[in-house]
């Protein structure tokens, strides 16, 4: 048992309760630079006292905490918002005190509502401006000594009592504070403050080998800088390459992942290292480090951010092999094991060992790769199958990096169990891809975006929704069929705000698979290919549309905002994204591709900030069609044939 000098018996207030947090505190609640940050917390106080408190907060870079009062909510909730003003590691706490003074006013204003004598809580009041007179400005000292005087005057009563129920008293109650045996919340929360760019981001995918409009020769950085412009005009902001370090020679795989490979076959790129050297080094047949750089400062001018792949294998030419074949899990026959992700098995790469007593070592050296990656200019990091790594190497990773690169985003390859999922993204991880790629009908959309928008989850994961990448071809697009690729960028961009596509294969529609498997036939992961880059069909002309419509509404730049709406027909999906400076979208899909439906919708009109007798218009920013609406109930009728949606944005 604790002895009495353990408690702090004159701290009444109990601060319990606190949202957002993360597994009480262990990890850090996610936050934009400049968006609000609104915190919530219970303060209860023994008997019919009324509590106040603060919200403090401060950067990591600072000593003094700030300040901001809590408001009430009603049933003992409490709230304060504030907006952080730079990138990288807050805290926020709280203090909470017994205020005599709130509570004195709010007995008096009972006391005169039930026709009471007011003469003792008035000489109370006396004792609490008297106190407050040391903090008053030259103007309130004045006005308090005036109302002292009017306190003190039997004959009075009623002006006193006026003036202690005013809007004055209650200003002089909450700028004057009256701080007494005040309770500390037991310790600070983390709060992670990123960038724009990791809740609002456009995502483009490609190999550079693949870039050449030449059908005999393989693509370079100098051929994917010529198709930056094209990129950017689509709207995408960031570009993401697979591995471009030298490529192992030994045990390539071959065309659809055939062995033994051909003379000719590149190999695959995520079998990272040869005598050229490693993750530290650009293959030769993309170019110089200098033609890597070029390639990165075009981008820039575009408006566009090169996103690395952090592959953490190596081939079995990999100069670490010889340098530290500690690093990796020794076989009885001499050889060492090779990376899988079961049923997969990749004879081409070796998994390193993290249980190596030289454990601290192979640590640094993955850090100074990103350290050397970041001095290229690179500040974006997807990090290939980080479930396959130690935990406690992601959050040391991530945490060492930033702090010399606060500006430095990562984004979690993770297709894996969502308790690994969610883990990854707490202990750092900016985005997370999802399993958006898999969910497809309409509960199973609903279902879904509301655990990540709805739960504890919308706190620390930012998902980040791709309909392909280049290891995974779903069976939906596999049909091939147009309005399914327009339907899926649709709702991967509207219902994220993060999102992308492995794009020369999205744009072309490819949907031939490898038989039997969610996988590309004729993947680009093992050969070369050519593709038309000046290709323009409906699809890109979507998402060019699509993209700019992003940009230009604020709604669509945030997740978390999402509300599913009432609509009458299990083939159509509709929701609202609002944002607070007005912009109201309203998106309706049609997830039939080959039929019309039609549907009476159900839009809140609270949500709208709208009455039952006001009309207003709904602007479909894709044809740039207008109709005018009114009250909650409305009609839809959209034709995959044509176009399977509509975005509204709500106008006045």
């Amino acid at each position: 048992m604790h002895s009495l000098e353990h408690w702090a018996g004159q701290q009444r207030v109990l601060i319990t309760r606190v949202s957002p947090e993360v597994d009480g505190g262990r990890f850090a609640v996610k936050a934009i630079v400049n968006d609000p940050v609104s915190v919530q917390v219970d303060l209860l106080v023994d008997g019919f006292d009324l509590p106040s408190g603060y919200l403090l907060f401060r950067h990591e870079s600072e000593t003094e905490w700030q300040r901001v009062s809590l408001q009430s909510l009603g049933n003992d909730r409490y709230e304060a918002t504030f907006y952080p003003q730079q990138i990288g590691l807050y805290s926020y706490t709280f203090e909470a005190w017994v205020n005599h003074f709130l509570t004195w006013q709010r007995n008096i204003t009972r006391h005169a509502r039930d026709f009471q004598p007011v003469e003792d809580e008035l000489k109370i009041g006396i004792h609490y401006l008297k106190r407050i007179l040391a903090q008053a400005s030259p103007e309130d000292h004045y006005l308090i000594q005036e109302a002292i005087g009017l306190f003190q005057n039997p004959d009075r009563h009623q002006e006193a009592v006026t003036k202690a129920l005013s809007q004055q008293m209650t200003q002089w109650i909450e700028n004057y504070p009256l701080i007494d045996h005040v309770s500390t919340y037991a310790q600070p929360f983390p709060l992670s403050v990123s960038r724009e760019k990791a809740v609002f981001s456009t995502w483009y995918s490609l190999f550079p080998r693949s870039t050449s409009t030449d059908p005999l020769k393989s693509g370079t950085f100098q051929t994917t800088i010529e198709v930056l412009p094209r990129i950017a005009s689509m709207g995408f902001d960031v570009l993401h390459l697979p591995p471009i370090h030298p490529i192992g020679r030994h045990f390539r795989r071959g065309k659809n992942d055939t062995a033994p490979a051909q003379s000719t076959d590149p190999g695959v790129p995520y079998a990272v290292g040869n005598e050229q050297g490693g993750h530290d080094s650009i293959a030769l047949e993309l170019g110089t480090l200098a033609d890597f750089k070029a390639l990165i400062r075009a981008a820039q001018q575009q408006g566009i951010e090169i996103a690395m792949d952090l592959a953490i294998q190596c081939s079995p030419d990999h100069p670490w092999v010889k340098q530290h074949p500690d690093w990796f899990i020794a076989l009885d026959n001499g050889t060492f094991q090779t990376a899988e992700n079961p049923p997969h098995k990749y004879e081409d790469s070796y998994c390193l060992n993290f249980e190596t007593d030289d454990w601290q070592n192979l640590w640094k050296a993955i850090r100074d790769l990103v350290f050397q990656w970041a001095e290229w200019g690179v500040r974006i990091i997807r990090a290939d199958q980080p479930h396959g790594k130690p935990f406690a190497f992601w959050e040391w990773l991530i945490t060492e990096t930033k702090q010399t690169h606060p500006d430095l985003i990562y984004l979690a390859e993770a297709f894996t169990s969502p308790a690994k999922m969610q883990e990854l993204s707490k202990l750092g991880f900016d985005q997370s891809y999802t399993y958006f790629i898999w969910r497809n009908h309409k509960s199973e959309l609903t279902d879904y975006l509301k655990e990540l928008t709805e739960t504890n989850v919308r706190h620390y994961l930012r998902p980040n929704f791709w309909p392909n990448t280049h290891d995974i071809n779903p069976y939906s697009l596999q049909t091939g069929l147009e309005p399914i690729f327009l339907t899926r960028y649709f709702l991967a961009a509207t219902l994220s705000s993060n999102c992308g596509i492995f794009g020369p294969s999205f744009e072309h529609m490819v949907h031939e698979a490898y038989p039997g498997r969610e996988e590309y036939l004729n993947s680009e992961k093992y050969a070369i290919r050519h593709w038309d880059w000046t290709l323009e069909n409906k699809l890109t002309l979507f998402i060019r549309l699509l993209n700019r419509i992003r940009r230009e509404n604020s709604a669509l730049q945030r997740t978390n905002n999402l509300s599913f709406v009432p609509i009458t027909n299990d083939a159509l999906l509709a929701y609202l994204k609002t944002h607070p400076n007005g912009n109201r979208i309203l998106c309706v899909v049609n997830l039939d591709p080959h039929h019309r439906q039609s549907a009476g919708i159900q839009v809140p009109l609270s949500l709208i900030g709208k009455q039952a007798d006001q009309p207003f218009t709904v602007h479909d920013l894709l044809t740039d069609n207008r109709w005018q609406w009114q009250g909650e109930w409305n009609y839809i009728e959209l034709d995959p044939t044509i176009l399977p949606m509509h975005l509204f944005r709500i106008e006045d």
